[in-house]
């Protein structure tokens, strides 16, 4: 297992890192490294110096090569992203360690297709340890993996985790009786430590360049203000049209036509008797010449 603190399984080009690289993982700020760095420039030493051991605990948590590639790239674009924040951070490796870890346990891999099958292995000892490690709860799995291969203390654990001290511990406590459970031999925490050490170096692990990944990140962070741009644009035009054409008064609905039932149907009168006949040859000659005018009578 390796860790951007203490690397106990360094690359070749790891061994050879600048003092500067490794003032950067010693909890101080960027501004303290040696000489004077450009932002590009720190970032790409930290990335440099910290990615492949991320890529390998990435691993351990998810057992997938893409995730644990994927997961180490994006918390590099969100330190790219905050990078005035992380690089006056106290620790800026653990700021990173810790979006790495967030980003390869998101529940959100489940939607992806073969989000949740771990690539197959050879060794049949490293298989069934890492079945053991998938097995147990994303929260046990982390701060196995924190505390027994990073190496990080419980205190830091917890605060890494987001948890009490008792809870991770008790998380551990928990964590290390199921792998014993399954795997008797893990019983002891130097062999559990050796063993997730050659679980992690068993496949051919590498991050992509610091620059592609500030590139990616900076091309990510353009398309997403764009959309936002363009989401608020839509918003704005929608509530125009909406304020222009809509009424301005309350109009009353127009109430639905009812057919009157009852009547007799037309034609089923019969003839005129004399009377009604006389009062229609009346009614129509007042109408051609008008009614009589009325006056008031004097008193």
């Amino acid at each position: 297992m390796t860790n951007c603190h203490a690397n106990p399984l360094p690359s070749p080009t790891e061994g050879r890192c600048s003092g500067t690289a490794a003032a950067l993982t010693r909890n101080q700020t960027v501004d303290e490294a040696d000489g004077a760095l450009t932002p590009a420039q720190a970032f790409d030493i930290l990335y440099a110096f910290c990615a492949p051991a991320l890529v390998r605990q990435a691993y351990l948590l998810t057992g997938r090569r893409e995730r644990a590639c994927r997961s180490v790239e994006r918390a590099f674009q969100l330190a790219w992203q905050r990078w005035p924040e992380v690089a006056h951070d106290r620790d800026p490796a653990g700021w990173v360690r810790a979006v790495v870890h967030e980003c390869a346990l998101s529940p959100w891999h489940l939607f992806r297709r073969r989000g949740h099958v771990p690539d197959p292995l050879s060794d049949p000892a490293d298989r069934a340890l890492q079945r053991a490690l998938l097995l147990l709860p994303p929260s046990y799995r982390r701060t196995l993996v924190l505390y027994d291969g990073v190496g990080l203390d419980l205190p830091e654990t917890a605060a890494e985790t987001e948890a009490s001290t008792p809870a991770a511990a008790n998380r551990l406590m928990h964590a290390r009786e199921a792998l014993a459970a399954r795997l008797p031999e893990l019983s002891d925490p130097a062999e559990l430590h050796r063993r997730l050490v050659r679980l992690a170096s068993a496949e051919r692990l590498g991050a992509g360049e610091p620059a592609g990944v500030r590139t990616a990140g900076e091309r990510r962070t353009r398309f997403w203000t764009r959309s936002a741009i363009a989401f608020t644009a839509t918003i704005i035009g929608a509530t125009t049209l909406t304020l222009r054409t809509a009424p301005m008064h309350y109009l009353a609905p127009v109430s639905p036509g009812h057919t009157v039932q009852g009547l007799p149907a037309q034609g089923m009168l019969g003839p005129l008797s004399p009377e009604a006949l006389a009062l229609r040859a009346g009614l129509r000659k007042e109408a051609a010449g008008g009614p009589e005018r009325l006056a008031p009578e004097p008193r």
